[in-house]
């Protein structure tokens, strides 16, 4: 309901600004930027640290612009923020990103675009519950905390588990057992042992430190059924890419800088997500996180077909894209995603 009443509001805002013939302007002077919690989110909190995107965008001709950044987690809250009007770029999970993209096609003021890939690494499923082995031991009082359900990226992954453990038809077996939670809130809930979560499908450096937590173990690793899939990209407002290309370009630029840093200097990479995270970490752990061999940072959408198919199939999609480069911006049409 809440999307059905945006897209009203944008098309109405877009027929009033068609009918009084809004001027050509500059470029933006100012920049809104989601990111969320955990190492996924690292290339953004290098970015924001390192001030990439003020340099790029001053090299750029764009002068100093003013970067402003929001903590989001979900992908429900992530895409709310965006269809408001209240966000210019975000970070979010590829199957909230995709969810959106499909349900804002050919819309005009109203569709959204990828502007680049970021992160994969292994997610994995925490329990507190001796007897939770793997999935076919939850039952409906048994509840998993995520960070949305159905269409955040660990709801996503987690029912693309579910089909490849309960068929195809069962993607949503497990559905009913999760909770929404942000990271940090699941974490203490899960360590506690005192409330209805019995188990968390979380990503570093969560999963790290529930793992070292007395009485938690881990039933499953999304690597070992899915393989290794770009799980957080970012994206904008396909009007807002449009009509500043050359932000866009900073932007994508930016996400370079980090990711060559990220690869380049390891330790300096976890020192900087270590200051800024909202759980205490120590930063030999955090580096240790991103030498996984499961973690990957790069800027090129590697993957983002195969959530994409999985949405289509599961009907949670109705359009589905033809390939990879349909949905993110023209600038990334030279590289190889997927």
């Amino acid at each position: 309901m809440a999307f059905k009443n945006f897209i009203r509001a944008a098309m109405a805002a877009a027929a009033i600004s068609t009918a009084l013939g809004a001027p050509a302007r500059a470029e933006v002077s100012e920049v809104r930027i989601s990111k969320g919690f955990g190492i996924l989110y690292l290339p953004l909190i290098v970015m924001q640290d390192q001030k990439f995107l003020e340099k790029r965008a001053k090299a750029a001709g764009l002068g100093d612009v003013k970067v402003t950044w929001l903590m989001l987690d979900g992908g429900n809250v992530i895409n709310d923020a965006m269809m408001a009007g209240t966000l210019d770029f975000a970070g979010t999970g590829a199957p909230g990103f995709v969810t959106l993209w499909a349900k804002a096609k050919g819309i005009p003021g109203v569709e959204v675009v990828g502007v680049s890939g970021m992160s994969s690494t292994s997610l994995w499923l925490m329990a507190n519950k001796p007897e939770l082995k793997s999935l076919k031991d939850f039952t409906s009082s048994d509840k998993i905390a995520l960070p949305g359900i159905k269409t955040s990226l660990a709801a996503v992954v987690l029912q693309m588990i579910a089909a490849r453990e309960f068929g195809d038809a069962n993607y949503a077996k497990i559905d009913p057992m999760t909770v929404s939670l942000p990271h940090p809130e699941a974490l203490a809930a899960l360590t506690s042992g005192k409330t209805e979560i019995k188990a968390h499908f979380t990503s570093p450096p969560f999963q790290y430190i529930e793992a070292k937590s007395p009485g938690v173990h881990r039933v499953l690793n999304s690597v070992d059924y899915l393989g290794n899939l770009m799980l957080d990209v970012t994206f904008a407002p396909k009007k807002f890419t449009d009509t500043n290309p050359k932000m866009t370009q900073a932007f994508i630029d930016a996400m370079d800088d980090a990711n060559t840093l990220i690869a380049s200097d390891k330790k300096l990479a976890a020192e900087i997500y270590a200051k800024t995270s909202a759980v205490k970490v120590d930063p030999a752990d955090v580096q240790g996180m991103i030498e996984d061999k499961d973690a990957r940072f790069t800027t090129t959408p590697e993957g983002v077909m195969k959530f994409a198919e999985f949405m289509h199939k599961a009907g949670s999609i109705k359009v589905k894209p033809a390939t990879w480069s349909e949905m993110f911006v023209p600038q990334l049409a030279g590289r190889p995603g997927s």
